[in-house]
């Protein structure tokens, strides 16, 4: 490797730094904003804001984490300087590429793993060219890799998880059975104590703990922090506690919104001290490397001695990520899809879930379920009722949780904060780079668990998501290292050529990932539309749930009109596109159904036609989709398994039932949206037309089979259409009867 090009990687590097920053960012903001945004203990921009302050705060006490990416995985001295800018470089464009594939799917992963494994992986594939050029056996790969070090990390990574989970699920216990779920009384009485103890444990961390990487003290102000501690922080728990008592008793404020607040605060800063080494540590060991080596003689052989001795980071460099950070927090549309993860696996009430129900999730919770009726069994009965008395839910909050609402309350958000933060920056005073996600993640999950949220109702949908999470972290080891370990090959051996390869490679799959995001948000957004506003108001809610229907049905109409024509035409793109909107089908119908239980909550029991009403919309949706569903999988199937194409007869016969059959889903669709009904008879006329029309091609298609002219797949998927079509025209025409009476339409289709 020539200078000249030393000195592309070196601006190569600055510049993937701040893309690091960008991707990393994007995907730790779940890390510090969930509790806020999902207890909603303020407004949205208020609590970016207190974020952005904690991030610039933050940058300033990660200085000593910057040795952990110098000389924490591998032995700079044992490298020279373009061997390092090889490991480096593939670190950088390994990083950008396993996060952003991450964010692009909503998944939190660690951008701590992500690095150690990078570093890993890239320093054993140069550790390794070196042993095979070498004429002489004295060097193994062990004596380049500082195995302790990177032994120490990932042992501190994993046994993170686990005090993560129980610290918050324990934390969350006891401050439920301290507070209850209707804290507002005893908040008054003791709140002031327990915001006291709230503040003094994050402050002891974040200030005393952290103070030893920040880069704008010196070393005595550090040693009088340390030497004092106790005193400060006896200080700050009687000044912190007064303050908030005198909120309560004066103010009547709910503190818990201000020690939310400051919490994310706090845990801002934490990751920020933390996990600013993951974005630019790397580049600027590379260009210290380079640095140093420049000042040499021989700057291409040199060994880095040099990188093995403590640096002092700039301040300004720091400050300058950490705008970066900023600007990203403000601007990224992944970060919100990161972040509805973790919220959406920890809200209180069901609602809708976003996972799927496993084996394993079914076998852990079966498990737990026992585990806990044994231990319940065990308790002693008057424990076991005040117990329950204090951590039972009220009960308005019982039910599926309605749009806008906390997905769960500032109590949980609170702990949330203050277990997450200390445990950050706890690792941090010890320089250990524990992951920001995986901590904040599990004590979420933890105090989740704890809370009672994992109902008998979601409880496996969230074990899933919680399994597919964790999946994703092993598999973030295990890509960061093989990706790193063939990108530093590919460095080290085609030099200049493969640059220019991995750098398009990597801006093929960034592109790449971007159009799937906006497929991903696009779905979101037409998903959205099916939120159910002013659940109070039943009227209003009844014309919104038609309303709702009214999309639906039109998506359901334009996908059977492709899917036929697809068919007809033998287009297997046209249907496996379809076929993966199916689900959106489903998710939209099982939003819209939720939201009819909602209704169904605001009716007087006396209110019994009604109730059947929305309880036949139910049945009737549901037979809708299971229709659309297996019409376009048996037609995907079909074509994709090469059988043979409809006869031309048929698809003449299919054609004149697609006519039909989509005119009496239109004249559905416009009753819905435009709450009035265009003709009912019409609608019932052409129903039973289709129906004629089906009988009559059905006696032909009998004849077909006589014949041999149409064989046995052919035929079956026939009827299944044909039979479909006139189940599901059956269902219109109900919706369209019970859209009569729940407006008061005094006609009757029949």
């Amino acid at each position: 490797m020539g200078l000249q090009l030393c000195y592309i990687i070196i601006g190569m590097l600055v510049l993937f730094a701040i893309f690091d920053l960008i991707v990393g960012v994007t995907n730790d903001a779940v890390n510090f904003l969930n509790s806020a945004i999902g207890s909603k203990a303020a407004p949205f921009v208020v609590i970016m804001a207190i974020a952005s302050l904690g991030i610039l705060a933050g940058v300033t006490f990660s200085g000593g984490m910057m040795e952990v990416a110098r000389k924490g995985i591998f032995h700079p001295q044992l490298f020279t300087m373009p061997e390092l800018l090889t490991i480096f470089l593939s670190v950088m464009i390994a990083d950008i590429l396993l996060l952003d594939l991450f964010n692009t799917h909503g998944l939190p992963t660690s951008t701590t793993v992500s690095i150690v494994f990078e570093l890993l992986g890239a320093a054993v594939a140069v550790s390794m060219i070196k042993i095979i050029a070498a004429t002489d056996a004295s060097m193994e790969l062990w004596d380049y890799i500082n195995t302790a070090k990177a032994m120490a990390i990932a042992g501190g990574i994993l046994l993170s998880i686990v005090v993560a989970f129980f610290s918050g699920a324990v934390m969350q216990f006891v401050s439920r059975l301290i507070f209850t779920f209707d804290y507002q009384d005893r908040l008054r009485k003791y709140g002031a104590l327990w915001g006291g103890f709230a503040m003094t444990a994050i402050t002891f961390f974040i200030l005393v703990k952290g103070s030893k990487g920040a880069t704008f003290m010196d070393a005595g102000t550090i040693t009088w922090i340390k030497t004092h501690s106790f005193t400060i922080m006896f200080g700050i728990f009687m000044v912190s506690g007064t303050i908030f008592q005198f909120l309560i008793s004066i103010f009547k404020i709910n503190i818990l919104k201000p020690i939310v607040l400051i919490g994310t605060f706090a845990l801002a800063m934490a990751f920020a001290a933390n996990d600013l080494v993951n974005f630019i540590g790397v580049p600027l060991a590379g260009l210290n490397a380079f640095q140093n080596a420049i000042a040499s003689s021989d700057p291409l052989t040199i060994p880095m001695v040099a990188l093995s001795k403590k640096v002092q980071s700039q301040t300004y460099i720091m400050l300058g990520a950490g705008l970066i950070m900023v600007v990203t927090l403000w601007l990224s549309k992944k970060a919100r899809t990161v972040t509805e993860t973790e919220i959406r696996l920890g809200q209180q009430d069901e609602g809708t879930e976003k996972f799927e129900s496993i084996w394993l999730s079914r076998k852990i919770v079966n498990m737990f379920d026992g585990l806990f009726g044994t231990i319940k069994h065990l308790t002693p009965l008057p424990l076991r009722n005040t117990i329950s008395r204090r951590l039972a839910p009220m009960a308005e909050r019982k039910g599926v949780s309605q749009s806008g609402e906390p997905s769960f309350d500032l109590v949980r958000a609170s702990v949330n904060l203050m277990v997450a933060s200390a445990v950050v920056s706890f690792a941090t005073s010890l320089k250990l780079p524990l992951s920001t996600t995986y901590v904040t993640f599990m004590v979420a999950m933890g105090s989740s668990f704890s809370d009672q949220a994992w109902g008998r109702e979601s409880a496996v949908y969230r074990v899933t998501g919680v399994l597919t999470v964790i999946g994703g972290w092993f598999m973030t080891a295990f890509i960061a290292f093989v990706a790193a370990f063939i990108f530093a090959n590919i460095l080290s051996y085609l030099k200049v050529p493969g640059f220019f390869i991995l750098f398009a490679f990597a801006g093929y799959m960034i592109r790449k990932n971007h159009h799937k995001h906006k497929e991903h948000e696009k779905d979101k957004e037409e998903t959205s539309i099916y939120n159910l506003h002013n659940v109070n108001d039943f009227q209003t809610s009844v014309s919104q749930t038609f309303d709702h229907l009214a999309v639906l049905l039109k998506g359901i109409r334009e996908s059977f009109d492709i899917v036929f024509n697809a068919l007809f035409e033998e287009d297997l793109d046209k249907l496996r596109q379809e076929r993966m909107r199916v689900k959106h089908f489903q998710n939209s119908t099982n939003i819209i159904i939720a939201n009819i239980f909602k209704v169904l909550r605001l009716l007087s029991k006396e209110d019994q036609d009604t109730s059947y009403n929305y309880y036949q919309i139910i049945r009737r949706l549901q037979k809708l989709t299971d229709g659309h569903r297996d019409t376009v999988i048996r037609s995907s199937m079909h074509v994709s398994n090469r059988h043979k194409g409809l006869l031309e007869v048929q698809i003449i016969e299919l054609k004149e039932i697609q006519r039909v059959f989509l005119n009496i889903f239109a004249l559905v669709e416009t009753a819905f949206r435009d709450k009035e009904i265009v003709d009912c008879q019409q609608a019932v006329e052409q129903f039973h037309y289709l129906r004629e029309l089906v009988d009559d091609f059905n006696e032909n298609q009998i004849e077909r089979i006589r014949n041999d002219s149409s064989k046995t797949r052919l035929s079956i998927l026939f009827y299944a259409i044909s039979g479909n079509c006139v189940m599901m025209s059956k269902q219109n025409v109900k919706l369209l009867d019970i859209f009569n009476e729940s407006f008061k339409l005094n006609q009757k289709c029949s």
